[in-house]
């Protein structure tokens, strides 16, 4: 399927115009199945879209009790003496989605899940990594890399996290028939949730990440941790092949800072080096992918409108 890019005004008409996409998903998707299972992110960008999605399930314009819910990521490393403290705590993105959205509700879904990733113990996962060097290798060409725990390893707590917290959130999407519409944001360097740049497309399902410095840099810079230091150095995440899973598939983007990363996502060849350019290939799969950015975020995609367009990259402006 053709990719389609939606050039709003500012912030509030790009949350506006992808709620309106949104709630027609599900009420298309409604008429043929039971349940609507949702892709949710974390972070600014998202935020205007939930308000709007909140008023539209609360006025009963969308049906809560048909709709399951997966988010994309979560941190390792969080404040907190045991898992609960860490879920609660003001930065973990269980606790985003309380305070953005699902507290929000009057009616709750039927199922709301966030990866794992306060189940674990940051310092017990370093220990146990530094202690079994054996047990797991690292991919990625930059800072940020992936963790992969091989079959069987020696360490049980690593073998643990690999068959029930990388492997059983991606047994419980599939169990739930796979994600019908799955949000997503970008980061700076064009990072899709924590699949940082330089991981590899590659068997990226659930991912255990190291973080880069620039992502840890960025949660300071966003006021979400005081300092590097008292930032998480790791995460759980969906990697990108799992996220373009989804049957649509849809990418919100504001601002300066995702100028970059927005337009080489599109006018290059897919590269791990920008994981969102990996919808491309998702597109020329069959995938449905929208882009919804401000003109800002846009602003070399409307410079190279016609090479998009000999792309099939469709580009409408609103």
């Amino acid at each position: 399927m053709p990719i389609n890019v939606i050039i709003t005004k500012n912030f509030d008409h790009l949350s506006e115009v992808a709620a309106r996409i949104v709630k027609e998903k599900i009420l298309q998707v409604l008429q043929k199945q039971k349940e609507f299972i949702l892709g949710l992110a974390t972070g600014n960008s998202p935020i205007g879209l939930y308000k709007h999605l909140v008023k539209m399930f609360n006025s009963g314009e969308l049906d809560n009790n048909r709709i399951r819910s997966f988010n994309l990521d979560e941190y390792i490393g969080l404040p907190g003496e045991n898992p609960q403290q860490r879920v609660l705590h003001p930065e973990s993105y269980c606790y985003f989605m309380i305070q953005e959205f699902f507290g929000l509700l009057k009616k709750k879904f039927i199922e709301t899940t966030v990866p794992y990733g306060c189940l674990i113990d940051q310092e017990q996962l370093v220990n146990e990594l530094e202690v079994n060097p054996e047990d797991w290798s690292e991919l990625g060409i930059d800072a940020g890399k992936s963790i992969v725990i091989k079959e069987n390893p020696t360490s049980e707590y690593l073998n643990w996290i690999r068959k029930t917290i990388l492997e059983g959130y991606t047994q419980k999407i599939e169990n739930a028939g796979g994600i019908d519409l799955q949000i997503i944001g970008v980061g700076g360097r064009g990072h899709v949730a924590f699949h940082e740049s330089g991981i590899p497309f590659e068997n990226s399902s659930v991912l255990l990440v190291k973080l880069d410095e620039n992502t840890v840099e960025n949660a300071v810079q966003d006021g979400h941790f005081s300092s590097k230091e008292e930032s998480p150095l790791y995460a759980i995440s969906m990697g990108a092949e799992l996220v373009y899973k989804a049957k649509t598939v849809i990418l919100l983007a504001n601002g300066e800072r995702k100028v970059e990363s927005v337009g080489k996502s599109l006018l290059n060849d897919p590269n791990p080096d920008i994981p969102i350019s990996y919808g491309q290939i998702y597109s020329n799969r069959g995938g449905n992918l929208i882009y919804i950015v401000d003109k800002i975020a846009g602003r070399e995609l409307l410079v190279n409108k016609e090479t998009l367009k000999q792309k099939g990259i469709e580009i409408k402006e609103l």
